[in-house]
């Protein structure tokens, strides 16, 4: 223990401009270091403290300013930052958070409560690259037969061309990889804003209608914009 405590004091001589900077942001009043986050977020926050606790509002304000932070990055930048900031998140079941089998909650419920499962996880990446800008014909949210748990799972898919092999972003496997290197995952189905797919072997799928014919995508849309709006 002694020699832990004696390392970690050296690191600290030999990194002073790193000290200076986390005791900047320690000491930086709470207010300032979310300086650029809208009014209407700020309210936002401040009601999901009311519900879901005060470090709830904490993580609301992060967020918002991942989002402020991340507007110039490219995007490869973008996607790891949102990847990386959501992934930090705890997994628990619907059925332990909501007490229902099934439940797609919005980015908001899903911070608050600080956990969530998969879909809980694309979605707020979904919603969250968007806000930044991406093309919702670049984005799908797949959901997928993750083969080695044996059970259905979500990820976010993220085509740079229409052609090519999309990356996906995963609270399973962290790391931003493309789909060729994911053979633990079977493609069911997949969907955006507008569109549904059903998975082929290869290719993007096959269009089959609205992405409004799934009622729990159509539910959360109308949560998230009574919320935000």
């Amino acid at each position: 223990m002694k020699k832990r405590f004696e390392s970690f004091f050296l690191f600290l001589g030999h990194n002073k401009r790193m000290v200076s900077m986390l005791l900047v942001v320690c000491l930086m009043p709470h207010w300032l270091l979310y300086a650029d986050v809208s009014d209407k977020y700020r309210k936002l926050a401040k009601q999901a403290a009311a519900v879901y606790g005060a470090s709830a509002e904490k993580r609301i304000l992060a967020w918002r300013k991942l989002v402020d932070d991340s507007q110039s990055l490219s995007i490869v930048d973008q996607l790891t930052q949102v990847n990386n900031f959501f992934n930090q998140m705890e997994f628990v079941d619907d059925m332990t958070l909501w007490g229902k089998e099934d439940y797609w909650a919005t980015p908001i419920e899903f911070l608050g409560m600080q956990a969530g499962d998969c879909e809980d996880f694309t979605i707020a990446k979904y919603f969250t690259l968007r806000e930044l800008g991406v093309p919702d014909e670049k984005l799908r949210l797949v959901y997928v037969k993750a083969l080695k748990l044996n059970q259905h799972h979500m990820v976010l898919a993220y085509y740079h061309k229409p052609t090519s092999v999309p990356v996906l972003l995963d609270n399973l496997d962290k790391e931003l990889k493309p789909a060729s290197k994911r053979n633990d995952l079977l493609p069911i189905y997949s969907f955006n804003a507008e569109n549904l797919w059903l998975s082929k072997e290869k290719g993007r799928g096959v269009l089959v209608g609205g992405s409004s014919r799934l009622s729990l995508w159509t539910d959360l849309n109308s949560r998230f914009n009574t919320m935000t709006n």
